[in-house]
């Protein structure tokens, strides 16, 4: 995590010098290949499905500075109603990751996902246990018979939606986690609340034509 810190920083230097003093844009790897980065309907979406702007988030829920970057995007989120978000699981960090994963997935068969990844997110510290993040799965109000069931009967569907993200993460040439894919840029680094803002709209205005 160190390591891609310092990359995303390097990238800022990078790209500072070419962004003009009065809109001073969030760090970026630069733009996204969109032949990368197909549409997957197995993906969970949140926020407004039909919002102009998507954000593709890649997470994991061991990571603390994703835990910092989902709770300023939830805000922003709520604040912003012509968003759309994609959330790619992308456990990279231990095996609990893959389980809290497996079963925010697992939770998206009864419509549950944002409520379990929410949840998830929503616990402190790092490195945290299988254990503990079944506890907190429990208390988000899923009913934990189906997710049960639902991740026995689609376990061969979410694996496969994992590996995907991961081959998605290696192609982008991602470090690490976290990671969003905002409209036309990645941004390979933690965002908070005024990030989100900047770079969505730095995103539209692109996306619109604007330099």
């Amino acid at each position: 995590m160190k390591s891609n810190l310092l990359f995303a920083f390097a990238v800022c230097l990078v790209l500072v010098a070419a962004i003009a003093p009065s809109r001073r844009a969030v760090a970026t790897q630069g733009h996204v290949d969109s032949s990368a980065m197909p549409d997957d309907p197995s993906a969970p979406v949140t926020g407004n499905p039909k919002g102009d702007v998507t954000i593709i988030e890649f997470s994991d829920y061991n990571c603390p500075f994703c835990k910092q970057s989902a709770a300023a995007l939830e805000k922003f989120v709520a604040s912003d109603s012509k968003v759309r978000v994609v959330h790619k699981d992308w456990p990279v960090l231990t095996d609990a990751s893959a389980y809290g994963a497996r079963l925010a997935l697992a939770a998206g068969y009864q419509g549950k996902y944002a409520e379990v990844h929410a949840a998830l997110m929503r616990i402190p510290g790092m490195r945290i246990s299988k254990d503990r993040m079944l506890e907190a799965v429990k208390a988000s109000g899923v009913d934990m018979d189906r997710l049960e069931s639902d991740q026995k009967a689609h376990a061969q569907e979410i694996d496969a939606l994992l590996e995907r993200n991961a081959e998605q993460a290696e192609t982008l040439g991602l470090q690490g986690t976290p990671a969003f894919l905002v409209g036309p840029y990645i941004v390979p680094s933690a965002l908070g609340y005024e990030d989100f803002k900047q770079v969505v709209a730095d995103a539209r205005t692109k996306m619109r034509g604007g330099d």
